[in-house]
This record gives C-alpha cells, structure tokens and sequence, in this order.
C-alpha cells in the first residue's frame, strides 16, 4: 500500500502539465479525518480534523485507539488568520499558547502554488472506480522544501506531500464532510483562555507541519 502512494506521489510530480489559466482554489468547511505518514511508512498521528474555511480555524486531535506507540497524542486548535495556535491537554486542563510562524497546513492551497496536471486515480471510466484530481506544487520558504498538493475537482484535499532536505510527510485526508459538525471544537476551551502566549526561542519555526517532526 506504501508503495503505492509512493508511486502516486512521483507520478505526480512528475507528470506534464497540459492545461493552463488554472487558480488556486480555496477549500470549504469540512470534518473528517486525516492520517500523517513519514517515508519509513511508520504512522506519525491519525485523528479527526474541522476546519473552518472563512475563518482560517483549524482543529485536529488524534485518535489514541490509533497504534499509541507509534502516533502522536496531539490537539492542536490553530488560528491561522491570528498566528496563534494552542496545544491542548483536555486530560489536565491545561495548554500552551504560542505563536505561529508558518500558517502553511495540508487542508488548503497556498495562494503562489503551481498547477502541474489532472491526475486519473483508478479507472475513470467505470463509475466509482476513478478520482480525478488536480495537482498542484510548490515551495516552502521556511524549510527549503517543496509539497505536492492533491485536490478533487471540488477541492476537497485528498493528500499532501511535503518533502524537505532532512524528512518528508504524506497527509492523507478521508471520510470528509462538506460541513462543521461541531463548532466548539474551534472555540479555545474555557481553561485556555487568559493563557499569556509563550515566548518562541530563537530559530524555531512553529506551525502545523513542524508539530508531526
């Protein structure tokens, strides 16, 4: 199955592009799941996700029945649009509050990204045995790396792959809902609020992405 996405992935970045005048699209709201996977194809974390489109609010917990010794225990509420975001202990009622030097996350298309290809997955020509995707790439500033971008015609993401000199990642996203099932989720909980944010040491960048290295 790893080797699969692999491959999914290189083709991906590897295809021709054929089409022109493509812009970035911009997500809905959406619940769902989303898996992270390092090249080992060892599970980094598995959990459930909202976000929130118009407001740039993202929550993501993951799921600790997923292998425990393997994924990390995270909940994580981000507010993009702010540059904050809060690591959350529900269990001990406490959190850090810290701010954000990357906004970039695997649920959106970065403005500058480059459209590269449609992708045929399966066979298109059967229904329900093919998914066509759009993919775009890009580069990211603050690590020296780049990502591949997978994203239905509706632009729902289906996958993301970030790859930087010293590590790489697949995002994966699944069973996703075109809606916010559970605003509270993306309200900062009662324990957390007042909380002073927390100075940041000289070269760390904090962010979505560097939470899963």
């Amino acid at each position: 199955m790893f080797a699969a996405v692999t491959l999914f992935v290189f083709m991906c970045l590897t295809a021709t592009t054929y089409a022109e005048h493509h812009q970035p699209c911009h997500s809905p709201n959406m619940t769902g799941f989303m898996s992270v996977m390092n090249l080992k194809g060892e599970v980094k974390a598995h959990g459930a996700f909202t976000y929130d489109s118009m407001g740039k609010k993202l929550r993501f917990r993951s799921n600790e029945s997923h292998p425990t010794n393997a994924s990390l225990g995270l909940d994580l509420l981000m507010f993009f649009e702010e540059g904050i975001f809060y690591e959350i202990d529900s269990k001990n009622q406490s959190c850090e509050k810290k701010a954000l030097q990357c906004t970039m996350h695997p649920l959106d298309i970065p403005d500058d990204a480059t459209f590269l290809s449609v992708v045929n997955s399966g066979n298109p020509s059967i229904e329900g045995e093919g998914l066509k995707v759009n993919v775009w790439t890009g580069s990211m500033a603050d690590t020296k790396g780049h990502y591949s971008m997978s994203v239905t015609m509706g632009c729902l993401p289906v996958s993301t792959f970030y790859f930087t000199e010293s590590t790489s990642f697949l995002f994966s996203n699944m069973d996703i809902e075109n809606e916010i099932k559970d605003p509270d989720l993306l309200v900062v909980p009662s324990f957390c609020q007042g909380q002073h944010l927390e100075e940041t040491p000289e070269g760390t960048v904090n962010s979505f992405l560097n939470e899963f290295m």
